[in-house]
């Protein structure tokens, strides 16, 4: 690639409809992986500007909520839309930001579009239970109502889906939104925030201003997010160590959290595994996204009956896989974030071999381009021990031997994160117990797919560590909105629950 990075960054952004007026000269610097360099530079957002942006959001609810929901989800339609129109040129900036090969750019769009589809639906489902009571002549039922200000603070690695996954929801839900992205990526922010106003100007005078805000800035514009009264819940993704302190901040002020943290997933290999599946599934759920997904593939444990079959070949895969610039076609494994990522990879591998590990690849690969371009490391350990245990935010994949189908279970399970697990076996008794209360305690159990690459139909998230929170599928809804318990009594008398009599003179 020949063009200027800065040139082609800020082409896309005049296309997708950024205004000059968020560029400065001094200010927040936007790098991108590829090359290292800095492709431009944004206005920060100032404390003051931050609470009144918060102010411009809560202000939006109050009109918001009072929007019927069907409308709403009108509104997330045409959302849609847009996105539908500025997929190639947003996937190509997630690409030039976060350092994602075309396909996966270009699929992160794609799940933003899905998410909408899906929340143009749940408009229409916001349902409420009604309840048998026990009084005569009495209804008792279940009402939810919109929440208020959503806070959503995004990591790096998925720098415009995971704000999709909480924005369409809490839009249709009646809930305003401000938005804070990772200071790694604020173009792709930027980017988004333009096509959301776009869609505002399309929808018209119902959707208010503030309807979507966003915060331009590093951690103290974030805890100004996490602070403030207005605003009832956030959804924070990142590391375990951020949302301990987000969570304690949020509970000391009564908010709710969403949590999507650490994550150290593990597949097992069973004897009966369709070794070619999980070949090409460990491959993708490994070495994707760099090794810099939440829901990569860290842990693999491999039946020692298959180990010998399996490992090899795996090794020659690690040894082949193509590495370079993520624009051009044929690769898939871009670079690492940036300096920090690659001496965090370095030094777990270094631990590794201290502890008795074998370390197949991993060191840094030179590309044209500049960045810090590593090849994914395959690191055969004798046991669960040293960086193990721990998330390393980067393309290596530990592999350790079992016996028993219980043995490798604990083994899963004996770590703190517990976001995605999988289990590559032909066997329906070993998949059925994987997935069963005794198996995986993590949020996702996959049986012969990998960790990697959830659908958004499917509530996402994890157990202990990860947090515990759920964002997009199934209900999680609910955590966007308030619930009311209402019973209404449409007789003549007062029958009290339980029996209780209180009967005083007129």
């Amino acid at each position: 690639m020949t063009s200027s990075l800065p040139q082609d960054a800020l082409a896309l952004l005049k296309r997708l409809g950024v205004s000059d007026a968020l560029f400065a000269s001094k200010g927040l610097p936007a790098r991108s992986p590829i090359s290292g360099e800095t492709v431009a530079t944004l206005a920060e957002t100032s404390p003051a500007e931050a609470v009144a942006a918060i102010g411009r959001a809560h202000a939006a609810f109050l009109a918001w909520r009072k929007v019927p929901a069907p409308r709403r989800g009108e509104f997330v339609r045409l959302l849609g839309e847009e996105l539908r129109a500025a997929k190639a040129d947003l996937g190509l900036l997630v690409t030039l930001e976060a350092g994602k090969v075309t396909s996966e750019g270009l699929g992160e769009v794609q799940e933003m579009i899905d998410i909408c589809d899906f929340a143009v639906g749940l408009s229409r489902q916001l349902y409420g239970l009604t309840i048998a009571t026990e009084r005569p002549n009495h209804r008792m039922m279940e009402t939810w109502h919109p929440l208020g200000v959503c806070g959503v603070i995004s990591a790096f690695n998925f720098p415009v889906a995971v704000w999709s996954w909480n924005a369409a929801l809490a839009f249709v839900c009646g809930d305003s939104v401000v938005w804070k992205p990772s200071e790694k990526t604020p173009l792709t922010g930027i980017a988004v925030q333009a096509i959301v106003e776009r869609t505002m100007k399309r929808f018209g005078p119902e959707a208010p201003v503030g309807l979507s805000e966003i915060l331009i800035g590093g951690r103290e514009i974030g805890d100004i997010l996490v602070s403030d009264h207005r605003v009832p819940v956030v959804s924070a993704t990142g590391s375990t160590k951020m949302g301990k302190e987000v969570g304690q901040k949020l509970a000391s002020r009564f908010a709710r959290a969403i949590l999507e943290l650490g994550g150290n997933n593990a597949a097992i290999v069973a004897p009966s595994a369709d070794l070619d599946i999980a070949l090409r599934g460990i491959a993708f759920a490994a070495m994707g996204t760099a090794g810099q997904r939440c829901t990569t593939l860290r842990r693999l444990i491999v039946h020692e009956s298959v180990y010998d079959a399996l490992i090899p070949k795996l090794i020659k895969v690690y040894a082949g896989v193509k590495i370079g610039d993520p624009r051009e076609a044929g690769i898939l494994v871009g670079p690492l974030v940036d300096e920090a990522a690659f001496k965090g990879m370095q030094a777990a591998l270094a631990e590794a071999k201290a502890a008795g590990g074998t370390v197949h690849g991993g060191e840094r690969v030179e590309v044209g381009s500049g960045g810090f371009y590593v090849r994914p490391a395959l690191v055969e350990m004798p046991s669960q021990t040293g960086p193990v245990a721990r998330e390393t935010f980067a393309p290596i994949l530990y592999v350790m031997k079992y016996k028993t189908l219980d043995e490798a279970i604990a083994i899963q399970n004996d770590v703190g994160a517990g976001l995605s697990s999988s289990i590559f076996t032909l066997d329906m008794r070993e998949a059925e117990t994987f997935i069963s209360a005794e198996g995986s305690d993590c949020g996702i159990a996959n049986v012969n797919i990998g960790p990697s690459g959830a659908e958004i139909g499917g509530a996402f998230g994890g157990e202990k560590e990860t947090g515990g929170g759920r964002e997009a599928g199934s209900d999680a809804w609910k955590a966007y909105m308030r619930r009311a318990t209402n019973t209404l009594n449409y007789g003549t008398t007062l029958p009290l629950a339980q029996g209780v009599s209180f009967d005083v003179d007129a």
